[in-house]
């Protein structure tokens, strides 16, 4: 089935008049970028298989609507547009209908699931969608926009307003949370998620630095000359300048100022000038600059480390940054010593899990060093939770655990499901908490039961689904482009899973 046929709000050829409407449809290209962005999706933090009711758009037969954690039609499939559900454990469904692709316009109505109509007072009831550099898609928390008139507002999941209906727009501010756009007489300024100003509408433009709130804002005002603003309103440096760039620490900002880019810490004393042509990143007193194309380390003494002589750096840990040199990776550190060969395609540090990842040519293999870069395992990572700190990997055609120590645990050490996956003969089963058999090796791949009791199974060569008690589905799929395999009842996730539907179609 075509894209073309999912709705035109899903459709790549046309586009409303706000950039929202198609997020969902970005490719993701990682595929475990993808497995980790969307985990919370597929994986509750529960005691059990969780009771506590979500609620997922559905695509079936050319029409859209909404099913509930046990595979069951909330809203039965009758819109033509993809149905926004901010939160999954809310009962609240945005539906768009009489959409115009030739004007731009549309119009939204809210409902929950019992069909009754929510917030009939305004016009247009929207999510706050945003996404960031990895592509994934997310709603900004516990808001809504909402437009009466010429002006919008917001609103929490309540109805209860927070910002007051007086703005021009609103929108998120590109790959940072809790961060929102506000327009007003031709200004911006900038509100969190429950309304309270941050910055007040009086510049031209107002940039992120980094994707974290915390650090703060650039903001440029109507002379052009940029300054700094913290996120608890704080302004750091007055808008004096012909430029601020967003590599920024606590004490350390780069800025130009009559023609000349410098580092200056809060007293606006010049650190550095007259070394770099940019700074990319900021670690304690070490710098990474660019010159003429080129990655090195300079220090607040105005000693270049590391001369400019990679094709990019990045900060890992310790003493250690991830260089480029050519078209490979490795590690070296602040003496410009090689730590690790530049011999891979791909390095990257998990800071919350403490470990490098990294990849040789176009192995599917990962390769997961430890903090002394010693390599601890290999294999096709799967997922990793930062929270309950465990690796999940495929070695050998087989899934293991481990934690963040590297060593190896059991499913049921971590997941709180009924049944944990296992294999034996070249086939997949499925075994209970004390390794009793509860469903036969009889399967040639599969998944982990999901937090909503169903485990994705694939046999002669069709996947389907079996539930918490072994049962398996009669509806079957060949699933052979959907890069995560997860099934609520009959229903499978789309093929793009950042796309956060469920649908019965092949």
């Amino acid at each position: 089935m075509s894209r073309s046929s999912k709705g035109k709000r899903y459709d790549t050829s046309e586009k409303l008049n706000i950039k929202k409407v198609v997020a969902v449809i970005i490719a993701i290209a990682v595929f475990v970028m993808v497995i980790v962005g969307i985990k919370t999706l597929l994986e509750t933090d529960t005691k059990k298989i969780t009771e506590q009711t979500s609620y997922y758009p559905v695509y079936t037969n050319g029409k859209w609507g909404v099913i509930n954690q046990k595979g069951e039609i909330v809203i039965t499939p009758q819109y033509d547009e993809m149905i926004t559900i901010p939160d999954s454990k809310t009962d609240l469904f945005i539906c768009a209908y009489d959409v115009n692709y030739e004007t731009g316009t549309y119009k939204t109505k809210v409902i929950n699931s019992k069909n009754e109509e929510k917030f009939t007072e305004y016009d247009l009831v929207e999510s706050l969608e945003n996404i960031d550099k990895n592509n994934i898609m997310w709603y900004e928390d516990g808001v809504l926009k909402v437009k009466k008139g010429n002006v919008y507002g917001l609103i929490d999941y309540s109805g209860k307003v927070i910002l007051p209906m007086e703005y021009d727009v609103i929108e998120t501010l590109q790959g940072v949370k809790n961060s929102i756009i506000i327009k007003k007489n031709d200004k911006l300024g900038l509100c969190d998620n429950k309304g309270n100003i941050i910055i007040n509408p009086e510049y031209k433009e107002i940039k992120s630095i980094g994707d974290d709130y915390k650090n703060g804002y650039i903001v440029v005002n109507s002379d052009n000359l940029y300054g700094l603003i913290d996120f608890t309103k704080n302004t750091i440096l007055e808008p004096i300048y012909e430029e601020i760039k967003p590599a920024c620490s606590s004490n350390i900002f780069i800025v130009k100022e009559n023609g000349t880019l410098k580092a200056i810490n809060k007293d606006k004393e010049t650190l550095i000038e007259n070394k770099f042509d940019d700074v990319k990143e900021i670690n304690a007193d070490n710098l990474i600059f660019i010159k003429n194309q080129k990655y090195g380390i300079i220090n607040t003494k105005q000693e270049e480390k590391v001369q400019a002589e990679y094709e990019d750096l990045k900060y890992a840990f310790g003493d250690y940054y991830i260089a480029k040199k050519g078209n490979t990776y490795g590690i070296i550190n602040s003496s410009n010593e090689n730590i690790l060969p530049f011999e891979y395609s791909k390095i990257t540090y998990r800071k919350n899990a403490g470990f490098v990842e990294a990849q040789k040519g176009n192995n599917v293999n990962t390769e997961i060093l430890n903090d002394k870069l010693e390599k601890k395992l290999e294999g096709i990572i799967s997922a990793v939770d930062e929270i309950k700190a465990y690796i999940r990997i495929r070695i050998n055609d087989k899934y293991k655990y481990y934690n963040f120590k590297f060593e190896e645990i059991k499913a049921s050490d971590v997941l709180t499901t009924t049944m944990f996956l296992d294999k034996k003969d070249g086939k997949y089963g499925y075994i209970d908490s004390k390794g009793n058999v509860v469903v036969d090796y009889i399967y040639e791949d599969a998944q982990e039961q999901n937090a909503f009791g169903y485990a994705a199974v694939k046999q002669e060569g069709k996947w389907t689904y079996i539930d918490s008690t072994g049962k398996q589905g009669t509806q079957k799929y060949e699933l052979k482009d959907n890069l995560i395999i997860d099934f609520i009842g009959k229903w499978h996730l789309a093929e793009d899973p950042n796309a956060y539907y469920y649908t019965d179609a092949e």
